[in-house]
């Protein structure tokens, strides 16, 4: 797997990655949403770079110009509730590409801190020999976007897969590196220390989709 650590160079990046963790700004969460937004355009325009491209000459009212424009078909799937921020983000740049949206969750059917992931809602366009960007803002155990994949992968076989991620854990990407395909690209735009006894990430932000769209029950 080839990973693409965005947060190891000074950039604009770096600030809205604090900004989404600082408990003085949680309460606003049309903020927390925006931030998490323009991470996703930061992202998007960086995975970009890894696309391929044609040739094309553009009519100006002067001339002609030539330059080049994106040449693959991209899908872009979020696993819901907390990827929509993210994925609106990569919509905004990618405003060609065709979508998908996905639920996954974790079951804890003892009510203790043991838990399963439970994928179900499912509305994802053809993948088929495209660009698959796979997006969620949280990686940490990896085991939902595992399951998330491999629902995917009944659908039919991407050209490419990408794995867009804000933050990642070295626990996370371990599961990752040992389920998925070695051609996969993860991109995360910062890599924090760990997870706690009952899974959550550490220093983290919380819950991603309470901190965007309310508590759930």
């Amino acid at each position: 797997m080839q990973i693409h650590n965005l947060s190891e160079n000074n950039s604009v990046l770096n600030h809205f990655l604090g900004q989404i963790r600082n408990i003085d700004v949680h309460r606003d969460s049309m903020r927390f949403r925006r931030n998490i937004e323009r991470i996703g355009e930061i992202m998007a325009y960086e995975l970009s770079k890894e696309l391929d491209y044609k040739n094309v000459a553009i009519q100006t009212p002067l001339g002609i110009k030539k330059t080049t424009a994106i040449n693959d078909q991209l899908v872009l799937c979020s696993i819901l509730r907390a990827g929509l921020t993210l994925h609106q983000g990569f919509l905004n740049y990618f405003d060609d590409a065709e979508n998908g949206f996905i639920s996954a969750f974790r079951h804890h059917p003892n009510n203790d801190d043991y838990f399963e992931i439970k994928v179900e809602y499912q509305a994802v366009a053809d993948i088929n020999n495209k660009n698959l960007l796979l997006l969620d803002p949280m990686l940490a155990t990896g085991q939902s976007i595992v399951a998330v994949f491999n629902q995917l992968m009944e659908r039919g076989s991407p050209k490419e897969i990408h794995i867009a991620v804000v933050i990642a854990t070295p626990e996370g990407i371990a599961h990752l590196q040992e389920h998925l395909p070695e051609n996969c690209h993860l991109w995360i735009a910062t890599l924090d220390d760990g997870l706690d006894a009952k899974n959550y990430i550490v220093p983290g932000l919380g819950d991603a989709g309470d901190l965007a769209y309310g508590i759930k029950l």
